[in-house]
């Protein structure tokens, strides 16, 4: 009895010095620092894809008058493309089970130093070239390597860039390092924005059946790997790089070094963000002078956003987000496109009729 009893006082001390530090390791977050990082959030995601889009229909058409073919996605790629993202989830979770989180986002931060620099600077060439000053002048440049003489003569490397491109590169590199040594969550938006704007603006779909097949694909894929196992939430924790947008809970509490992270990954906001962008090129070969389809479709994969952060919220785990915006972003053009007497109009646009034609002719030559 007497053991018994002085063990007990000993257990109450340490369970409430246990419970002490479970409390005080989770930097506090108000309500209102919740409701401000998932508005940010919202913003954050938004922003890249309607800036994306306009960019996007901007850049078919300068590949349409210099005669390139921009790369589009295919029927297979789209189907292919769930199980490829899976076997490379799980691969990058097997490394995180064996070898060190350390060692794995070094050479992932390198990586994607690397990526975000281009994409950075691809983001700001026009940034730049309008608030630079008329009397700045902007210098043409070219790099040209060849291989050869004459008829052998091959390009190895054929580089146009002029003194503005320079300067985007140089306030890029900035920002990598900063990313690169600190890991500040502000880096780490901007960087993600750049991939997305990006990634919404160069990554095409030809088609509505294509982006169809694409995001019902990733629509399972999503809620198999969050709801079916851990290893999206365990990678997306360990993962240390700039695929996911951040902004912390307790910033009103801790201010600019802040440590406690509501996130979206850029999957989420490409996905979709390449299919509304798809709907504005729509719209623009309609010639009404209106962007109903993209807007509604924008409006509604707010609406999806923002179904999905109430339920996480209500529910204190983490969701397949396009379980919410897949529905919201396949289900609103096509009942619209159907009340409209345009459903036949919308599956029969492509961005690039020819390279069906073209395919059918390889086909029938084979």
């Amino acid at each position: 009895m007497a053991d018994t009893a002085t063990e007990i006082p000993i257990s109450i001390e340490e369970g409430v010095r246990e419970a002490v530090k479970n409390v005080t390791d989770r930097p506090p977050s108000s309500i209102e620092g919740v409701a401000i990082a998932y508005l940010s959030l919202v913003i954050m995601a938004i922003l890249p894809i309607f800036f994306g889009s306009f960019r996007s229909v901007k850049y078919l058409k300068e590949q349409k008058e210099s005669g390139e073919r921009a790369e589009t996605m295919s029927n297979k790629d789209a189907l292919m493309f769930p199980l490829i993202a899976s076997c490379a989830l799980f691969a990058l979770y097997v490394f995180f089970q064996i070898f060190s989180k350390e060692y794995i986002n070094l050479l992932l931060t390198g990586y994607f130093f690397f990526l975000g620099v281009l994409a950075l600077s691809h983001l700001l060439s026009p940034i730049i070239s309008f608030l630079v000053p008329a009397s700045v002048p902007n210098v043409p440049y070219h790099i040209h390597f060849t291989r050869g003489e004459r008829d052998q003569r091959a390009d190895i490397v054929n580089y146009k860039f002029t003194s503005y491109d320079v300067i985007c590169v140089c306030i890029s590199l900035c920002l990598g390092g900063w990313y690169l040594f600190k890991k500040h969550w502000i880096a780490n938006n901007l960087f993600g924005i750049a991939f997305a704007i990006n990634g919404v603006e160069l990554l095409h779909l030809n088609n509505v059946v294509t982006g169809c097949i694409l995001l019902c694909g990733l629509f399972l894929y999503d809620i198999f790997w969050v709801f079916g196992t851990n290893v999206m939430v365990t990678v997306a924790k360990s993962f240390e790089a700039p695929i996911k947008l951040v902004f912390p809970q307790d910033l009103l509490v801790n201010g600019l070094n802040a440590s406690n992270f509501a996130m979206l990954g850029l999957g989420d906001i490409v996905v979709p963000g390449i299919f509304i962008a798809l709907l504005l090129r729509f719209d623009k070969s309609l010639k009404r002078g209106s962007e109903f389809y993209f807007r509604a479709t924008f409006s509604a994969y707010i609406l999806g956003l923002l179904a999905t952060i109430l339920v996480m919220h209500v529910f204190k785990h983490a969701q397949p987000a396009l379980l919410y915006l897949v529905p919201a972003c396949l289900g609103t053009p096509l009942a619209l496109a159907l009340l409209r007497g345009d459903i036949h109009a919308l599956f029969n646009y492509e961005d690039q009729p020819a390279l069906v034609e073209e395919d059918a002719k390889a086909k029938k030559t084979e």
